[in-house]
């Protein structure tokens, strides 16, 4: 088997390594941290998607959705952006939280979402952006935790979508990641 794989979104290549996560499945690890190229031109791109989309907030996971829901924040003109971090923080005031298993994660996690936070997007309309879909463990997730806090997820997007999520309807993403 090769050992990296090349991804094309837009005018844009990357190698992307391969790497065994169990017995039958081999992913193509896409770290978007750090490539500020990739992350402009895929924020560019969702933008688009977004341009007859009326929400108030981005939420998007941490940590590798977070470069990516900055500049779509500022390419959108919404100045504020929701994370839903991985573990609670100190500085949190009644937060909210749901357990979460991502492919790529041998141990079960959780998501979390500050209180403060969750009150500033009660009845508002969200969009939840992320890196890559692939189960959708942790996208659905967070929309249950943007439930807990009465907030509508208006658009789901991603930059890719990995594996079966390919064939999923409820999000738009710009590529497709085959699994191996």
């Amino acid at each position: 088997m090769t050992k990296t794989y090349e991804l094309t979104i837009g005018p844009l290549k990357r190698e992307l390594p391969l790497i065994k996560i169990n017995p039958t499945t081999t992913i193509a690890s896409f770290v978007l941290l750090g490539d500020a190229e990739l992350t402009a031109y895929a924020a560019e791109q969702l933008g688009k998607k977004l341009a007859n989309v009326d929400f108030d907030y981005l939420v998007t996971m941490e940590s590798k959705g977070i470069p990516l829901a900055q500049v779509l924040s500022d390419q959108t003109n919404h100045p504020h952006f929701i994370v839903l971090r991985k573990s609670v923080k100190d500085y949190m005031n009644k937060p909210l939280t749901e357990s979460v298993h991502a492919i790529t994660t041998s141990a079960d996690q959780e998501l979390v979402l500050d209180g403060a936070d969750a009150e500033l997007i009660r009845g508002k309309k969200v969009v939840i952006v992320d890196d890559v879909i692939s189960s959708g463990g942790s996208l659905n997730t967070a929309k249950a935790l943007l439930k807990q806090a009465d907030a509508t997820v208006v658009k789901q997007l991603a930059i890719l979508a990995e594996g079966p999520a390919a064939k999923r309807t409820d999000i738009e993403y710009l590529a497709p990641l085959p699994l191996f």
